[in-house]
């Protein structure tokens, strides 16, 4: 099964295909990998030492790369403390291979107050950038095209996540381009003004 896999100049980690949303314009809706992975459905749950042992074997042969990125088929933050644990143990492997300047992200659905209350936002610190999907300007209409297990409860826990996130690491929040009337997009864009974090439009795969 794939752990890790490659896109343009980034290692990405499949850690679960566990998600707390269902999105309309989600790829793995139609497609069963990305990049260099011809399927990203895990056979099971990988474990710390699973996931340890890809990135250990992924990083000699991959050292051109500038970033690794938490992003799958499945909502890595399920999975908190193994996202701070990797990270750590990359960070110690980026400084074995004199690459010290390797970036970290985690791309989210940003429901991780919902999913573990009581998380720790500190523990972001570690990572670079957390790169959280909007992907819809009202509660109404995240319920909607994200359809999160947490209902229209979902987006102001998002927004909470997003306040509390950006005082430890960077925070960009996104959207699918193409997926947004402009009158939505241009309240996206007033929504992250709001929050002092950038929007990114990323392309549809």
């Amino acid at each position: 099964m794939t752990i890790v896999y490659k896109l343009a100049n980034k290692l990405y980690l499949n850690i679960t295909n566990q998600c707390s949303c269902d999105c309309l314009f989600c790829i793995r809706q139609n497609q069963n990998g990305v990049g260099d992975a011809t399927s990203l459905w895990l056979l099971h749950e990988p474990t710390l030492e699973e996931i340890n042992v890809a990135v250990a074997k992924a990083l000699p042969v991959n050292l051109d790369v500038d970033e690794i990125v938490f992003c799958g088929y499945g909502e890595p933050m399920i999975r908190a403390d193994v996202v701070i644990a990797v990270t750590e143990y990359i960070r110690n492997l980026a400084s074995l291979y004199e690459k010290p300047a390797l970036l970290v992200r985690v791309n989210t659905n940003g429901l991780v107050f919902l999913m573990h209350p009581g998380f720790d936002v500190k523990t972001l610190s570690i990572v670079d950038t957390v790169s959280i999907s909007l992907n819809a300007d009202d509660a109404k209409e995240y319920a909607r095209v994200a359809r999160p297990v947490y209902g229209e409860e979902a987006f102001g826990a998002l927004l909470d996540f997003v306040q509390a996130a950006k005082a430890y690491t960077k925070v960009v929040l996104s959207v699918v381009e193409g997926t947004l009337s402009d009158a939505r997009l241009a309240n996206c864009k007033k929504i992250a003004e709001g929050l002092d974090v950038p929007l990114r439009l990323r392309p549809a795969e």
